[in-house]
């Protein structure tokens, strides 16, 4: 015990100064000898021996050189963490996302129902299943060739049922390997670069035209119509083409995908098709690309449910190989996906898999195209909102994205402005690839009252201008500035709220 207290001694310097830590009742006492030590006099002070240096133990394997490409933060998770960032400033706001293209109304009772009595038949014998087909279950996929690609020449046996579209696309990657080229369009959904930036098949990033080297980029513009020119477009292995477009919302025709499919046959290529946003197109534009005559030669096909029954959150989707779909040695690409399908994935879920099911029944067809209408009336709002602003807006039509149009400003700027002054998230266009740069997505995937109180802010920081006020204003974006053409006096621009005496518009009359 004495060598115990020396060592306690020899550790702490005596000050005979009242104690700020302990007061005349405080004892340092051992619980092995009940000895204590009163502190009536003196103060203790103990003097902490300093840290060990800590060592950070590494193992011996190399981090994949490909990870290392990858610029930032996949784009979803920064803009969420720039939310999250955003409700901490300001946590009285009421924060309205409308970025991230994640559902927001209720699953129909129809499919939920289904789900429910699924879960509910595996606390019984006789409804009890464990593994199931990898490829998915058989009725399932009976309904979604029925339902999907009736007359089109695709069969059960053709599809692939997963826990979503992304994932597919990850498994397709794996599938082609790291020595195949990519192109894409640009912007597009940025799974298909990033996957394939991991798997290998790109140089570096490239900051100075913002592109990986050996990816393609298809520019699409709204001089193209968001569709390549085809005429300029290498030839690459695999064609990442998704139609109606993540993010532009453009739905391509007939003719655009019959271009499509000839380029990939003059090319040896072939195309990995997403229609994840098929059942929005309201015009004549094809569901499929197996609607165009040969696709089925070049083409493969993923979706989802996720946007056409609120899935999001349940994970179920599908991805179409077809049979005629063969490699340059004449092997069928759908075996090779099998095997991938049968090595990476035990199939998806039981549970979600009853509810696609349900979704596919006369009442649950039903049922999604009252979804997929509730969030189409929410596009048109946003898409009259920024016209009456004097924007120029893409999208909304085919798909429940609006694109708009900020010439001359960085996205991320604008995403940034909207954030501060408004509480809305939006999304970037330059995070889905150079071409996107000038341009922000707003999602109509929201309840109603927040479409509504979103687009009330969207106009109150773009000074709403009424039908009638439009006759005396002309509204142009140039530059960063709205310029206002009117050869009248500043009391007109006060009179209609668009005056700030700490930045008055451009080319004022004096």
């Amino acid at each position: 015990m004495a060598s115990m207290l020396n060592h306690q001694l020899s550790t702490c310097a005596i000050s005979s100064s009242s104690s700020t830590f302990f007061n005349k009742t405080n004892f340092i006492s051992s619980t092995s000898s009940n000895l204590s030590l009163p502190l009536k006099n003196p103060r203790i002070q103990c003097v902490a021996n300093p840290p060990a240096e800590k060592t950070t133990y590494t193992t011996k394997v190399s981090r994949n050189a490909n990870m290392a490409k990858l610029q930032a933060g996949y784009l979803f998770p920064e803009i969420a963490r720039r939310k999250a960032a955003h409700m901490l400033k300001y946590p009285d706001a009421q924060v309205i996302s409308l970025g991230i293209g994640d559902t927001t109304e209720p699953i129909p009772e129809v499919i939920t129902a289904a789900m429910a009595k699924r879960a509910q038949s595996l606390s019984t014998i006789e409804g009890y299943s464990g593994y199931g087909a990898e490829q998915g279950e058989k009725q399932l996929r009976s309904a979604i060739a029925s339902t999907f690609y009736k007359g089109l020449g695709i069969e059960e046996g053709d599809i692939f049922v997963s826990d979503g579209a992304k994932c597919d696309i990850s498994r397709l990657q794996v599938l082609f390997g790291s020595n195949v080229t990519i192109a894409v369009q640009d912007p597009s959904y940025p799974a298909y670069v990033d996957s394939g930036v991991i798997m290998g098949q790109t140089g570096q990033f490239q900051k100075d035209v913002e592109k990986y080297g050996k990816i393609e980029y298809m520019k699409c513009t709204p001089e193209n119509g968001f569709f390549p020119d085809l005429s300029t477009v290498a030839r690459s292995d695999i064609i990442f083409f998704c139609s109606p477009n993540n993010p532009t919302g453009a739905a391509a025709t007939r003719e655009q995908l019959t271009r499509l499919v000839q380029f990939a046959k003059d090319n040896g290529s072939i195309i990995v098709y997403d229609s994840a946003y098929s059942l929005y197109i309201s015009d004549e534009s094809p569901q499929s690309i197996f609607e165009i005559p040969g696709a089925k030669e070049v083409a493969l096909e993923t979706s989802s449910f996720s946007k056409f029954a609120g899935f999001t959150g349940v994970r179920l989707g599908w991805t179409v190989v077809p049979k005629e779909l063969l490699f340059s040695d004449g092997f069928p690409v759908a075996k090779d996906f099998n095997r991938i399908v049968c090595t990476c994935f035990n199939g998806s879920s039981n549970i979600p898999q009853a509810g696609g099911t349900a979704c596919l029944s006369p009442e649950g067809v039903k049922a999604m195209s009252e979804v997929v209408g509730f969030y189409k009336e929410n596009t048109k709002i946003i898409v009259d909102t920024f016209n009456s602003l004097g924007f120029k807006v893409y999208g909304g039509k085919n798909a429940p994205y609006v694109w708009v149009y900020f010439p001359g400003r960085s996205s991320w700027d604008v995403f940034a402005e909207i954030l501060e002054k408004t509480h809305i998230v939006t999304t970037p266009g330059s995070g889905f690839g150079p071409g996107g740069e000038g341009f922000i997505r707003v999602s109509a995937f929201g309840h109603r009252e927040n479409v509504l109180e979103a687009c009330r802010r969207f106009k109150q920081l773009y000074k709403f201008i009424s039908n009638d006020e439009s006759k005396l204003l002309e509204n142009a974006w140039i530059g960063k500035h709205m310029v206002l053409h009117l050869a009248s006096s500043r009391q007109v621009y006060q009179e209609l709220g668009v005056w700030s005496e700490n930045r008055p518009p451009d080319n004022l009359p004096q």
